[in-house]
């Protein structure tokens, strides 16, 4: 039980504490409420040699990716959405650049049953997913073995703990009760499975608020370890009842990905040069900031707890 106490800190200070360099670590989402501003912040802060556990991401992987930080990727597949594909990754692979990167693969299903299987904190969970493909021969992790119950083939695929999991949510209080709207994706599974949580959130609300609907608390304080305060955390990505994602920004990432020279140029210009995620939004414009928020609010009627 990890307390019933205000449990909030900065941006910095969370990755700085609980991402380590040689941690395993997990994002929410997949397409939306990705955590981007972590991925800045680890960028930044140069940590290296981490092993980032996944079903499916888009932006956030590749943007790190890029950057040297991971080493190794477990993951189904790691994509940027409609507008590209995942070219860090890909030349991190082929040609390892800026560094060869291990790829452990799974299917989105079997990676999902990894969180389930530590969020239930048993070593693995069988399931029929895979078989038939060829992804367990080329990742010996995944052990075909026999169903005692039926003689069936099973494929068995260990358990993921990652040392810490960030998961970026709408809303939540100081100690970290959080609300989800829109695809929950395997957050409420990976809140269980990981050692630590940190929270990033759009808006901080106070607790009588949550207590006014409980069942719509998705991760209880009592995963979680810290809970971070960052409006538009997940740009260019969306939120869902808060902002659209920003597809020209996406295209023009993609653009510059052509090369690792014009990744590394758009790295200089949009992470590391405004120096926080803060000033990041203000180089974007605060006005085409506002513009997301319509567009998202003019379709999507944000849920009023009553």
């Amino acid at each position: 039980m990890k307390g019933n106490h205000d449990k909030r800190m900065g941006l910095a200070e969370a990755v700085g504490e609980f991402l380590p360099d040689g941690a395993s670590f997990s994002f929410s989402g997949i397409g939306a409420r990705e955590p981007m501003a972590v991925a800045h912040e680890i960028i930044r802060q140069n940590k290296k040699d981490l092993t980032f556990i996944t079903a499916t991401t888009l932006d956030s992987s590749n943007l790190m990716i890029g950057a040297g930080c991971i080493k190794k990727i477990e993951m189904a597949y790691s994509w940027i959405g409609v507008v590209g594909n995942g070219l860090n990754l890909r030349r991190a692979v082929e040609k390892g650049v800026p560094l060869k990167i291990e790829v452990e693969d799974y299917s989105n299903f079997g990676a999902s049953c990894r969180f389930l299987a530590g969020a239930m904190n048993i070593p693995y969970i069988p399931t029929y997913s895979m078989l038939g493909s060829d992804i367990p021969t080329y990742n010996k992790r995944i052990i075909i073995d026999k169903d005692p119950y039926t003689g069936d083939k099973v494929a068995l695929v260990p358990a993921a703990k990652p040392d810490v999991a960030f998961i970026h949510v709408q809303r939540c209080d100081a100690m970290g009760n959080a609300q989800i709207w829109g695809v929950a994706a395997n957050d409420i599974n990976i809140a269980r499975a990981a050692k630590k949580v940190v929270l990033t959130t759009e808006e901080i609300i106070p607790t009588d608020e949550i207590r006014k609907n409980p069942n719509a608390t998705a991760i209880p304080n009592y995963c979680v370890d810290a809970v971070v305060h960052v409006p538009f955390g997940c740009f260019p990505l969306f939120v869902a009842g808060y902002y659209w994602s920003d597809i020209p920004f996406r295209r023009n990432f993609i653009m510059a990905n052509a090369t690792h020279e014009g990744f590394m140029a758009w790295l200089e210009e949009w992470v590391l040069a405004p120096g926080g995620f803060e000033a990041h939004l203000d180089k974007v414009g605060r006005d085409r900031l506002d513009k997301l928020v319509e567009m998202e609010h003019d379709n999507y009627r944000i849920p009023e707890l009553r």
